[in-house]
Parts: C-alpha cells; sequence; structure tokens
C-alpha cells in the first residue's frame, strides 16, 4: 500500500487521536448547532490532504520506496542507484499512476531517470508488442547528442527486461534505422526531423504510441522545431500518457505544453530560469580581438581538466580550435556542420580525456553529458539569454561544483544584462590581466541586428522622412508652399515626392488649392 493511500485511509484514526480543543476548532455544525461529524471529518481531510502530500515527499527516499517493477528496482540497484533527486521523488510517483506530467528542472538533475523508469514499468505491466513499424513509446529530444544519451540511459535501465530500445535522428544512413522500425520497437528516442522522414516514407506509424515524452522543450522551440511538433501532434492517439519537461518555463511553453498535455501534474526542483547553485560565475570585459589570446593564456595558467568552450556560431567554433591547435593546444569542434561520426569522435576523444577543450555551439549545450566538466568558457555570450543558463549547466553536475567564465565584448554587455535580469545573479567581475587594452565603454547594440554600438553621451541623430505633418512644413523651400514632399508652385510644382504615396496625395491637393487661389 503507498504512502497517500495508507495515510488516508488512517485518516479516521488521526482525527480520533485529535484534541477536543483542535476538533472544535474544525466544528461544522448542522442547523440545531450540534456537531455534524461527517462534515468535520471532511474539512479536517482538507487540511491533512497537503500534509501527506509533503510527507510523502520526505518519506520517498529510496528508490525501493516506488511501486516499481522489482526488475526495474534490481537495475537501478546494479547502477548505484540509491537515493533519489529531487525531481526523481516528485515525477515518479504521478507518472506511475498513469497521469501527464509537467516538469522544470535544470540539466544534470536526473529528469532522465524521472520519465524512463515509470515508463519502463508500465511497458512492462502490458504486455503488448509492438507491431510493424510501430512504436509504444516515443521519446523527442532536439539534438543527436541528447537522443543519443537518452537511449543509452533507457537501454541501461532496461537491460534483460525484453524492451528493446533505438534511436533515430539524422547526420548517419537511414536506411540501417529503416530496417530496425520495420520489426516494430518498445522505444524510439528521435529528433523531431528524422522521425518526420521516416514517416513520410511509410517506415513508422504513431497510432500505436502508448507514452509519449517531450524532452528539453524549450531547446526544441529554439531550434525552430515548433512546426514539426505541431505536424506530429495530430498522428499521436487521444489516449496516451504524456510527459513535458523543460529547464525554463516561458510564456510558449506554457502554450505548448496545454497542446500536450491532460490535466498535467506540474513538479518543479527550481525556480523559472535559474542558474545551478554550485557554479562560480564570473566575467571579464574584454576587446572581441583579445578573446582569443586570454583564452590561450587562462587554459595555460588553470590547466582544467575538462574545459568546455562556447561559441555562438560555427565559423567561429572552427576559428577558436584552429587558433588552439597552432599554439600547440588539442581542442576539438562539435556543432551542426559536423558530420555525426566526427561528432561522436570528438565527444569520445573529450569523454575518455584524450582532449581537455571542447568547443561547441548551443545546438549541443544540452546534449553533452559528460561527467567533471570544471570549466564553462562563453567566449561569445548568447543571444538569447535561457542559453545561458543551459550551457553553464554542463557543470556542477551530480553535486560536484564548477566554473562559468564569460568573455564580453563592448557589443555583448546587454546580453549579459539581459542574463542577469531573468537569473537574478550578477557575476563577479574579473579585471583583465597586464597587457591587455581596456574596452571601450560602450553602449551595446546587437550585432544580430547590424547596429552600430554609440558611446556613452553621443547625440542620437534622427533620420528618415518628418515624424508628423507639421515638421515637414520647417525650412520650406522657396517658391511657395510645400506639403510634405516639398511640392510648390513655381519650378518645382512638378517634381515628385520622395515620400509614400499619401504625402504625395497631401502635397498634391496642396497645388491644387494654390492653383485656385491664383485664379481667383
Amino acid at each position: 500500500m503507498t504512502v497517500w493511500r495508507e495515510f488516508c485511509v488512517r485518516g479516521d484514526k488521526i482525527i480520533s487521536n485529535l484534541s477536543p480543543s483542535l476538533l472544535l476548532s474544525f466544528r461544522q455544525p448542522d442547523h440545531a448547532g450540534r456537531l455534524n461529524r461527517r462534515r468535520t471529518r471532511a474539512r479536517v481531510h482538507l487540511v491533512l490532504r497537503p500534509l501527506a502530500a509533503y510527507f510523502k515527499v520526505l518519506i520517498l527516499t529510496k528508490f525501493s520506496d516506488f511501486a516499481l517493477a522489482e526488475a526495474i528496482q534490481k537495475r537501478v540497484a546494479e547502477g548505484g542507484y540509491t537515493t533519489p533527486s529531487p525531481i526523481q521523488q516528485q515525477a515518479i510517483p504521478p507518472a506511475l499512476e498513469g497521469k501527464d506530467i509537467l516538469g522544470i528542472a535544470q540539466t544534470g538533475t536526473g529528469k532522465t531517470a524521472a520519465f524512463s523508469l515509470p515508463s519502463i514499468h508500465h511497458l512492462l505491466n502490458d504486455k503488448r508488442r509492438a507491431g510493424r513499424y510501430e512504436c509504444r513509446m516515443l521519446v523527442l529530444a532536439p539534438t543527436r547528442e541528447l537522443a543519443r544519451q537518452i537511449a543509452d540511459s533507457m537501454t541501461g535501465y532496461s537491460k534483460g527486461l525484453g524492451l528493446f530500445v533505438t534511436s533515430a535522428f539524422g547526420g548517419v544512413p537511414i536506411n540501417r534505422q529503416k530496417r530496425i522500425l520495420e520489426r516494430g520497437v518498445d522505444v524510439l528516442v528521435a529528433t523531431p526531423g528524422r522521425l518526420l522522414d521516416l514517416i513520410d516514407q511509410r517506415y513508422l506509424t504513431l497510432s500505436k504510441v502508448e507514452i509519449l515524452v517531450l524532452d528539453e522543450a524549450d531547446q526544441m522551440l529554439d531550434l525552430g522545431f515548433i512546426v514539426p511538433l505541431k505536424k506530429i501532434v495530430p498522428m499521436l492517439p487521444k489516449q496516451r500518457q504524456s510527459l513535458f519537461f523543460s529547464a525554463t518555463m516561458p510564456k510558449t511553453i506554457s502554450q505548448l505544453a496545454d497542446q500536450f498535455l491532460t490535466n498535467p501534474v506540474q513538479v518543479s526542483v527550481a525556480p523559472q530560469s535559474t542558474t545551478a547553485e554550485r557554479v562560480d560565475q564570473k566575467v571579464t570585459y574584454i576587446n572581441q580581438d583579445d578573446k582569443q589570446r586570454l583564452l590561450k593564456d587562462f587554459i595555460n595558467n588553470e590547466n582544467p581538466d575538462h574545459m568546455l568552450v562556447f561559441t555562438q556560431t560555427k565559423h567561429g567554433a572552427d576559428k577558436v580550435v584552429k587558433n588552439l591547435m597552432a599554439v600547440g593546444i588539442h581542442s576539438a569542434a562539435i556543432h551542426g556542420n559536423k558530420s555525426q561520426p566526427q561528432r561522436e569522435r570528438a565527444l569520445g576523444d573529450f569523454k575518455a580525456g584524450k582532449i581537455n577543450i571542447l568547443v561547441a555551439t548551443d545546438i549541443a549545450a544540452r546534449g553533452i553529458d559528460v561527467d567533471g566538466i570544471t570549466h564553462v568558457i562563453n567566449f561569445d555570450m548568447p543571444n538569447v539569454s535561457e542559453q545561458y543558463v543551459h550551457r553553464i549547466g554542463r557543470t556542477a553536475r551530480a553535486g560536484a561544483s564548477g566554473i562559468s567564465y564569460s568573455l564580453v565584448a563592448p557589443d555583448e554587455r546587454q546580453f549579459l544584462r539581459d542574463v542577469v535580469k531573468l537569473t537574478g545573479v550578477k557575476p563577479d567581475v574579473v579585471p583583465l590581466p597586464e597587457g591587455y587594452d581596456e574596452p571601450a565603454r560602450e553602449e551595446v547594440a546587437s550585432r544580430i541586428y547590424g547596429q552600430k554600438p554609440k558611446k556613452y553621451g553621443a547625440t542620437p541623430t534622427r533620420s528618415g522622412p518628418a515624424r508628423n505633418k507639421h515638421s515637414a512644413r520647417k525650412g520650406r523651400p522657396s517658391g511657395g508652399g510645400s506639403g510634405r514632399g516639398g511640392l510648390g508652385s513655381g519650378a518645382g510644382a512638378g517634381a515628385k515626392s520622395d515620400g509614400p504615396k499619401h504625402w504625395n496625395n497631401g502635397a498634391k491637393s496642396f497645388k491644387r488649392r494654390q492653383a485656385r487661389n491664383a485664379d481667383a
């Protein structure tokens, strides 16, 4: 019997043990003013049930406390896991009851096990086998690395249980994936693009999906997967269990969750858009041209064991690697232009310790699950504030601590202000070492919008047409009146205005009035 049911069944005993004074505080009198025991019991339960939920979280401190199948308990114990993380304590019990879940938790908090263990339990209890071109459980992930990581974890949890787990993503030949799906699979972990390719080629149907998991939903939207997701939803059966996990919960994610979930249980282990507590965040203001030299000096001085460097562009990642290799620092890049074998080889060498520096774009921010990352360097500040949270979430995992170091150029300071506003944490400022020029103090304008940074105190200049009809009349040219286009009688009367069409109309009306006055 679960803790919840046991607590509720013993509710009458608890009520009977209440002191008379406390019981009178819940008194529900009937029409004669006497104590109505039925109403009193119901009112007491309104207080006890929230307390029961609270004590339930406190009591479930071991995986053995969950109502998981014995075979799953054995696999978890073999993996060395004994104490569930907070997100697992909150998400696993309602998921075992078949309820939809809306989970908010940072990367590295154990979300994969939170949805994998109850889902495997459900698949084991239901003996139905997947038919040809079918899958019983579908897990959607935004990146190839994350899809591979989830598939490997679920394979380990279900080892020896008779469940077949596979993954499908781009960058590798599709024919092998077709052959696997032809037999049917229990669990399919896929990226949205490759999933739709398989469906379009009639090698997969989603009509028999029992469990849907959407992991890292906020990055799905950042990478532009909202349209593929809207195509996938109508293909799924309405009677299903949906588990929805995200590291942040902006308004767009909340709207997407409404389309996927039905009366979900919301679980959260961290406030929205918070950074990891054990990450020591630092920032240095520096000129863009000096970043590469400072990165080289930092590596030589700190000698980090595992360091992850994030750049804004693919070309920037390759340039950083090229410059590091030129000075004898072994490193590798991972981004969207790399083939899947190249990405796997770079990530494998990083995990094995063959290289200590891995340079990546944001596409890999949540697909890299490597223990022992000590430093995260933001070589370029992200233009989306939430990405900063996911970048530094690569370190300080599994109870460890880490360092985040951001190199902020003058035209990136606005990005830093956006990050501070989002997270509520102001990084410590580290001064530049000797030999570096101090960056100019500029008011930031994003490079993305093609704006030129303006110096503080500069007088803003206004360009473009006049803002209202009266301002155009100032400085009227000689030769008569003018409308917005500057037309008047005389030599310039027949000229066309450079403004929009409605400005020309105003000028022509003024011209006609001038002509009528002249005739009169």
